[in-house]
């Protein structure tokens, strides 16, 4: 049944990014991040009186109520990094490092969590990690050349220009080219906090009714982001955000919200080193939903890249 619940999802994670994605197209990311809090604090708390997991709270132990505490932080610490990437770079290149934080769980989950490494993961670990490489070096490679050959135009019939082109392209054509690109840096920093927030959680989680540890988490996360919003001085430019832009930001909140119930229920049962992975296969549908709706490319290199990823998720579920 567990299975069922991380492909929901995957399902409902895959939504989140390209809603989110045209929602904090014209608003700052971090309030754009406090008010989805807001729609997943309603939704969650909404889904424990249903669940009619509001009476198990007194019985929550401290440990439990400290590593949910935790989670909380790292998602929204997470959060922050992720939208704020996703703000700046295109939902095609900031999804794929955001997912390949199925790596790192899978490593932490085998060293804090006591799960097993199997070939079949090794292999999965190789898979995910390359295709995530091909997804992004291509479009960073092209981004880079256009660059030069826009500067190219500019300075045309400059030998020397020519020639600092020229270098500037050998050095940094076979990686990725990290100067100029903050997106970047947001992303890898969002992953490395959604990896922690997976193994605090599945370790939050295992003596509490799932729908009730995500509420309690959500509070946590709603106080960060409010936090740095008013920090930020960004709480005063919410009756400027448009009602397309609201729209958007509350419809993937909801999304978020569901994501999350399916995801922690999945977890619950599941080990953390499969359900995080299955949870990344929402690549697929964000990385659809960009090149159909946002007209983003996908290049022969990047698709490769995408059935590595997609590969190695599935050989997790080989047992």
């Amino acid at each position: 049944m567990w299975v069922i619940f991380a492909f929901g999802s995957a399902v409902f994670a895959g939504l989140t990014a390209i809603l989110a994605k045209i929602g904090i197209k014209n608003t700052d990311s971090n309030l754009a991040t406090a008010i989805r809090t807001v729609i997943i604090l309603i939704f969650s708390w909404l889904m424990v009186f249903i669940a009619g997991s509001f009476n198990m709270l007194g019985s929550v132990s401290n440990k439990t109520y400290l590593f949910l505490i935790l989670s909380g932080f790292a998602t929204g610490a997470s959060w922050l990094f992720y939208f704020k990437a996703l703000q700046l770079g295109d939902v095609s290149m900031v999804t794929p490092i955001d997912k390949s934080s199925t790596v790192l769980t899978m490593i932490l989950a085998i060293i804090f969590l006591g799960e097993s490494l199997t070939v079949y993961k090794l292999a999965a670990i190789v898979f995910i990690t390359a295709g995530t490489y091909m997804m992004i070096s291509k479009k960073q490679e092209n981004a880079s050349e256009g660059k030069l050959y826009t500067d190219s135009k500019v300075t045309s019939g400059n030998c020397i220009t020519g020639r600092k082109n020229i270098a500037e392209r050998n050095i940094h054509g076979a990686g990725i080219k990290i100067a100029g690109n903050r997106w970047l840096i947001y992303a890898v920093l969002s992953t490395v906090f959604a990896s922690l927030t997976s193994i605090l959680a599945k370790i939050g989680i295992s003596d509490i009714e799932s729908n009730l540890g995500t509420a309690i988490r959500t509070i946590v996360v709603f106080i960060l982001a409010w936090i740095i919003v008013f920090m930020t001085g960004k709480h005063k430019e919410i009756g400027k955000i448009d009602r397309k832009s609201l729209s958007f930001i509350c419809l993937s909140g909801i999304t978020t919200g569901c994501s999350w119930l399916c995801y922690y229920r999945a977890l619950q049962d599941g080990e953390a080193s499969i359900v995080v992975p299955i949870d990344k296969l929402s690549i697929l549908l964000t990385i659809a939903f960009s090149f159909f709706f946002l007209k983003e490319k996908l290049t022969k290199k990047s698709l490769a890249g995408l059935v590595l990823v997609v590969a190695g998720t599935l050989l997790l579920l080989v047992k």
